[in-house]
């Protein structure tokens, strides 16, 4: 009985790999960049996975633009899953998949440059990804822009900016966020808080992305 293409790949969102490893093994082989992609999945799987194997899947499946493929191969270069760990690597594939829209990859190349790991320390990039992730409704990049604008960390000091951010991860319980939300809203004016509110009022609810992570790359 054949299985249709997206049959396969929704039942490896759902990591049921059983009954679909020989159209994955096909497709890959074939230089299908998605069947790579769960292929490399399919070897970080239990006590019999492959961590080398799955590297060299989800570097085939990066080097062909996926950006999940590549937001993966940069965790692995962080975490020396599969291969050395390489912070430089895990910076160049983290922005490659960042500026796909990727929001978890533009928040993790934020960290990068907020702490100089694989490359040069730069708050105001750090500062310009948090911003992007956050604005897609990535709670703990709302929480570092937040902090980035109450301490003036690349950008200009803004506390009705930092009380945005702030509020946004504190709805959604970023535990840091909480308590650095306390300390901006007892230094705001009156007048400060009530812009802070209209822009927090106006904001609404954006959807974070979905996301598949190659087990155990990243937590």
């Amino acid at each position: 009985m054949s299985i249709s293409r997206e049959a396969v790949f929704t039942a490896c969102r759902q990591g049921k790999f059983e009954n679909v490893r020989s159209f994955l093994d096909a497709q890959a082989n074939a230089g299908d960049a998605e069947a790579q992609f769960w292929l490399g999945a399919l070897y970080t799987e239990g006590q019999s996975a492959e961590p080398q194997t799955a590297f060299v899947w989800c570097q085939l499946a990066a080097q062909q633009g996926l950006p999940l493929a590549q937001a993966n191969l940069a965790s692995m270069y962080l975490r020396g899953y599969g291969t050395q760990k390489d912070l430089a690597a895990a910076a160049e594939w983290y922005e490659k998949a960042a500026l796909q829209n990727d929001a978890i990859s533009q928040f993790e190349r934020a960290n990068l440059y907020f702490r100089g790991e694989g490359g040069a320390q730069d708050h105001e990039k750090s500062a310009e990804w948090y911003k992007r992730a956050a604005q897609q409704g990535h709670y703990p990049a709302q929480a570092r822009l937040g902090y980035c604008y109450a301490n003036g960390l690349g950008v200009e000091k803004n506390r009705v900016q930092a009380f945005l951010w702030l509020s946004l991860a504190a709805r959604h319980g970023v535990g840091t966020a909480l308590k650095a939300l306390e300390e901006v809203g007892a230094q705001m004016s009156l007048e400060e808080k009530r812009e802070g509110s209209a822009l927090l009022a106006g904001f609404g609810q954006r959807p974070t992305q979905e996301r598949v992570i190659l087990n155990p790359v990243l937590a």
